[in-house]
């Protein structure tokens, strides 16, 4: 077992009881690529992938110095700490490769977690086009009870600029709007599912 496997075990437990939640509940893990993807949506949207995935996570420094979440966080090692408001060069440097090693990375595409789906920030865009790895869109139902499993549904994983250029910020602008359709769409099929029973 690897030391990330090890923090991945250890830490979905205490996710379980400090939230007082009954594992995750996963449609679409059929979806989930081989190797690098940028995974939209929140921290522990982790623990519905298998403990083999390296998943890296991008996550506001401002966490980092909240009590015992931040020493847990910084503890797991695999947690990209990014200063918002600020452009983090080693943030972006330390997610660039771990793309690029054909590894995951898990980011909120709005740049911080909402009840609803916002409007998107372009880093997910970015990093997925400068790697030329696909966008995994992924929807959590906004429900949230004691003791019940929280539902994610996991989209069909897609590339979101295939033309033969280097993009620009037009075109990041773009990709993100286009990121959050497709989740968008994740959570409409899913509420007209649950309507037609």
């Amino acid at each position: 077992m690897t030391l990330y496997q090890l923090a991945y075990v250890i830490s979905k437990f205490i996710f379980s009881i400090l939230t007082l939640r009954w594992p995750l509940k996963t449609y679409g893990k059929h979806n989930i690529p081989k190797g690098g993807a940028v995974i939209c949506y929140p921290f522990y949207v982790v623990y519905s992938f298998s403990v083999k995935d390296k998943i890296w996570v991008m996550a506001k420094e401002e966490i980092k110095h909240y009590p015992f979440a931040g020493w847990l966080l910084s503890w797991l090692g695999f947690v990209i700490w990014v200063r918002r408001g600020k452009s983090d060069v080693g943030a972006v440097k330390t997610a660039l490769k771990a793309l690029k090693g054909n590894e995951k990375l898990l980011i909120f595409p709005e740049g911080t977690r909402h009840a609803e789906i916002g409007a998107g920030k372009t880093g997910a865009a970015m990093l997925a086009i400068r790697t030329g790895v696909p966008i995994l869109p992924v929807y959590i139902t906004p429900e949230r009870k004691l003791f019940q499993r929280t539902k994610v549904y996991i989209g069909e994983p897609y590339m979101p600029f295939t033309e033969k250029r280097r993009a620009n910020a037009e075109d990041y602008e773009r990709v993100t709007e286009d990121i959050m359709e497709h989740i968008r769409a994740i959570r409409d099929t899913r509420a007209e599912r649950e309507v037609q029973g």
